[in-house]
């Protein structure tokens, strides 16, 4: 009995119901108006008062003259009253027309609200907050089944993200001890007071290569992990200026060997100021200056810019190069993403660079833009919250 009244209750029945009723009372509005209007419209007859002579025709001829007027007289007040009805009835047709119209639309509007908050609730749910959850209430009914199933679809996607972060960063943690344990044997290996041929230190040097690159990588998936399950609680304001400045002094050898030209172009102010965690976004920055670094030409020009709009602080770095593709410009914030001919270099990176730059700003409620410049090269811009510079700016 409790299930069958349970499935009564459907979103059916209850459209059913509320728009029965709302046309059932306007058929009965529309009767009302028009039996008010044909009344209002109708001629009162009165009787002839006790006492009055009557009259009596003169002749047969005057008789039926006089029924023939009363006759015509009858039949324009019958077409009156037909035109008085009729134009009545129009009117309330279109009267309650609208009325029905404005009802309809509250109506659904109303019984339709719980769809739109689903919409509105699944449209903010991202990769970054599969925690939260609809939690509709109401009533049993097709509604809150859907509400309950995209809730549970919601808790097993976050089941098998928190999964997937757990084993890449374990598996990169694991990893680290017998990489440590190969790295050592190397060491031990050129070491030994004999003669080392050669080859071998060749090798070894070539070993050691390639272990510092898979280090870099294991490094990079536990940074990814790490920024994928949301920032640290320790927040401080930093200056975005501050930091990229930072990231191009660290790296003036590099600068220097590819004989690159750093032009900067900082707020005047100094107003780029925003709110996170300093290791996370100071290896955000250093991402983005080593990939400007890096993936240049020979002569080339690295430009550093912050601006902020009210609400957002922003940094740009650019650089010039070939002319780019958008659509693979786009991919650049994927893992293991790189440009035409960089594909197949090992050397260059781990390809987690800009994935992590992503990862880290989307952590601190900003997005990282990636556009390739008309003119050659490439664009990088990182959106933040803006934060009120502190009272007392550090050195």
């Amino acid at each position: 009995m409790r299930k069958w009244r349970r499935r009564a209750r459907t979103v059916r029945l209850r459209f059913t119901v509320l728009y029965g009723v709302m046309f059932l009372l306007s058929g009965v509005g529309l009767l009302v108006i028009t039996n008010l209007v044909g009344l209002g419209g109708a001629r009162v007859t009165r009787p002839v008062p006790p006492g009055t002579p009557q009259v009596e025709p003169a002749t047969l001829a005057a008789a039926s003259e006089r029924i023939a007027w009363l006759q015509a007289q009858l039949s324009d007040t019958h077409a009156a009253q037909s035109r008085q009805l009729l134009i009545g009835s129009v009117v309330a047709l279109a009267v309650m027309g609208v009325v029905s119209v404005v009802l309809g639309r509250v109506v659904a509007g109303r019984v339709l609200r719980p769809l739109r908050m689903i919409t509105t609730a699944t449209r903010r749910i991202s990769a970054d907050n599969l925690h939260e959850r609809l939690a509709a209430r109401g009533p049993a009914d097709e509604v809150k089944d859907l509400a309950d199933t995209i809730d549970e679809l919601l808790e097993r996607l976050e089941g098998s993200f928190a999964a997937q972060r757990r084993f890449v960063a374990n598996a990169s943690h694991e990893l680290r001890t017998p990489l440590a344990t190969m790295r050592a044997s190397l060491d031990v290996a050129l070491a030994k007071p004999e003669p080392v041929p050669a080859q071998t230190v060749a090798l070894a040097d070539r070993l050691r290569t390639e272990l510092d690159q898979i280090d870099r990588l294991l490094e990079g998936f536990l940074m990814l992990a790490r920024t994928q399950h949301g920032a640290p609680a320790d927040h401080t304001t930093l200056s975005l200026g501050r930091l990229a400045t930072a990231a191009l002094d660290a790296r003036t050898a590099d600068i220097a060997a590819k004989g690159l030209t750093s032009v900067h172009a900082l707020s005047a102010d100094d107003s780029a100021w925003t709110r996170g965690n300093r290791t996370l976004l100071t290896r955000m920055i250093d991402n983005v200056v080593d990939n400007a670094i890096t993936h240049n030409h020979q002569g080339g020009w690295i430009r550093l810019a912050t601006t902020t709009d009210g609400t957002t602080a922003r940094l740009s770095v650019e650089t010039g190069g070939r002319v780019l593709d958008q659509g693979q410009v786009d991919r650049l914030a994927q893992p293991f993403q790189r440009l035409g001919a960089d594909r197949t270099r090992s050397g260059d990176g781990s390809g987690l660079g800009l994935s992590i730059v992503a990862a880290i700003a989307a952590a601190h409620g900003g997005a990282l833009d990636l556009r390739a410049r008309p003119e050659g090269g490439l664009r990088v811009a990182i959106s933040l919250p803006l934060a009120a510079a502190p009272a007392k700016v550090p050195a």
